[in-house]
């Protein structure tokens, strides 16, 4: 496991779910290899999504995030390139994610942020984290994600930052890389699919090859110590001309080895064994869509059963979940899912309400408590047309429902 060191340079490269529960260990852990005092300097690059018109709310959110979940105080680095070059080079801490990896390198690309990041890696200090598209841009060719998947352009390569190059690595950085949100159809490899990974891999230099980071997945490198150690949910694949090699969550290999690897040459290491596995990740490395998924499982079961308070629990802990999750910048973490499906059992719940009602001390109070607690709680963090679904659902089962100053009241409303 990573240890505590003081004066670390690290270069982070993160496959996704940078701002999201499931990374929240592996940015504590490198913050705490940082040796500034008790306020390290943190700066957000937020070039890769600024041409959206949200962007001041995804930074925020970020910023966010590692305030309350790192305890990093972040700034936003200048829209100006020299500014933030100055920034990059002077910060302990260095973060990029989301967006669009080809519109950033339109701002990076042979200026001012490109050489000081180039020159952080090479002679600086401090931390660099680069995730999802930002990690697209680290190698000598970088992949433009959307003008293919999107889009529909034929696959290409465009110039990356070639920061790999001040690790010894000819390489392209291909973060979700074990992507499987087509479901039907072939989204590994940052949406390309394998056929359209093996046409790119055809233009690689000799010698070149593929760095892959799982999602929800960081790859640290000590650039002191030389050292690679892979942290979180998946694995960090190495690929040349087809043929591949992962190295799973908590391995550690040297970076002569990962160059070695790389190269197609032996390593003299033997092989690594995957971790142990096991029925469920553990609670904080689960993904929302992971989490949805099992809430809507209890829930059927607990509807089975018709045991009213398991359902109830399990909207709780979904919601729960929603809250936690708010703060990712990705677009892709299963948020609507989540969302469409806290209102179905919401909806379900205020059905299965309606069934049955006999005497109301013994079926009506265990329903209607329960479920106008969440819509105050919905209501809080501005769920509001959630809120209003279920105000609609209790009221249609016969439920009066008071707002009073000092909170809402309920009562048995005549029915025909």
């Amino acid at each position: 496991m990573m240890e505590t060191v003081t004066d670390s340079r690290l270069f982070v490269l993160m496959g996704s779910g940078e701002t999201s529960p499931t990374m929240i260990d592996v940015h504590r852990q490198v913050v705490r290899r940082l040796d500034d005092g008790e306020h390290p300097s943190g700066l957000l690059l937020e070039t890769p999504y600024a041409f959206q018109e949200n962007a001041a709310s995804i930074s925020a959110k970020a910023q966010q995030y590692f305030a309350d979940s790192v305890g990093l105080a972040v700034d936003v680095a200048p829209a100006d390139a020299e500014a933030a070059a100055t920034g990059i080079r002077t910060a302990d801490w260095v973060f990029s994610g989301p967006g669009s990896p080809t519109y950033a390198l339109s701002r990076w690309l042979e200026g001012p942020v490109q050489r000081a990041l180039r020159e952080r890696l090479r002679a600086g200090s401090g931390i660099t984290v680069l995730a999802s598209a930002a990690a697209v841009t680290v190698g000598a060719k970088a992949l433009p994600v959307y003008e293919i998947y999107k889009v529909g352009a034929t696959p290409y390569w465009m110039p990356g930052l070639g920061l790999t190059e001040e690790l010894g690595l000819d390489a392209v950085v291909i973060p979700h890389y074990d992507n499987t949100e087509g479901g039907t159809h072939d989204t590994r490899y940052c949406y390309l699919g394998e056929r359209r990974l093996r046409m790119l891999e055809a233009d690689l230099p000799d010698g070149g090859g593929v760095l892959g980071v799982d999602e929800h997945t960081a790859v640290v490198i000590d650039l002191d110590r030389e050292t690679v150690e892979v942290q979180g949910r998946g694995g960090f694949t190495v690929r040349r001309a087809g043929q591949s090699s992962v190295l799973p969550s908590g391995s550690e290999v040297t970076l002569t080895t990962l160059r070695a690897m790389l190269a197609g040459a032996p390593t003299g290491s033997a092989p690594i064994a995957p971790p142990e596995p096991t029925d469920r990740p553990a609670p904080s490395a689960r993904t929302l869509v992971e989490i949805t998924r099992e809430a809507e499982s209890r829930f059927d079961a607990a509807q089975a059963e018709r045991d009213a308070a398991a359902m109830v629990e399990s909207i709780l802990d979904l919601e729960t979940a929603i809250r936690e999750w708010s703060a990712d910048t990705e677009e892709d973490e299963g948020t609507d899912l989540a969302r469409d499906v806290l209102r179905g059992l919401v909806i379900r719940l205020g059905e299965a309400a309606t069934e049955g009602l006999r005497d109301p001390d013994d079926v009506v109070r265990p329903l209607v408590d329960p479920l106008l607690s969440l819509r105050e709680r919905l209501r809080k963090d501005g769920s509001y047309e959630t809120a209003d679904c279920l105000r609609d659902i209790v009221t249609g089962a016969g439920i009066e429902v008071h707002d009073t100053g000092t909170g809402t009241e309920w009562s048995t409303a005549a029915r025909d």
